[in-house]
């Protein structure tokens, strides 16, 4: 929750005109628990995705995560109805399997890193064929998965990527 990557997604989903929750996994930062090998996470993700819904029933919502949250949030936009957009930055290509991506409707959004050593642009762009449409995949010039050197424009796709989704 207190990273700069993180931060500046939300700022971005801020700036767009959405209502941002951010939280941090079990076992992470002063949160209860232990890490649970995205079974448990996934279950955190929908309990605050529940939170949320129940206090603004109304408005639409769309899930947003980095590096390992954003599998967490892929497996859960596309096993939920409802979210607007799925957006994923800093995607780890290695971690887990991602072929239910071939059949998740829900628009997504990929915003990776250029050097990127956790989800390579190589690896990235050839799992991302077989990913279901609708999808969009940015990239952003920064030196790492951190998006260091590129944080800035990391915000700006986010707006933007989010405005128009939100058409």
């Amino acid at each position: 929750m207190h990273n700069k990557v993180v931060y500046r997604i939300a700022r971005g989903l801020r700036r767009a005109g959405t209502i941002v929750l951010r939280f941090n996994f079990r076992g992470v930062g002063a949160s209860g628990g232990e890490h649970a090998n995205s079974i448990g996470e996934v279950e955190d993700a929908r309990a605050a995705l529940d939170w949320l819904r129940q206090r603004y029933p109304g408005l639409d919502y769309a899930l947003a995560g980095f590096s390992f949250g954003s599998c967490v949030i892929m497996r859960l936009g596309c096993a939920v109805d409802g979210a607007s957009f799925l957006l994923a930055a800093g995607f780890p290509t290695g971690r887990e399997g991602v072929e239910y991506l071939a059949s998740c409707r829900v628009p997504k959004i990929f915003i990776q890193s250029t050097h990127d050593q956790y989800g390579p642009r190589a690896s990235l762009e050839a799992a991302y064929v077989a990913f279901a449409e609708p999808k969009q995949l940015l990239w952003v010039e920064a030196h790492d998965h951190f998006f260091t050197g590129g944080l800035d424009e990391l915000e700006e796709r986010v707006r933007e990527a989010a405005t128009a989704a939100l058409r």
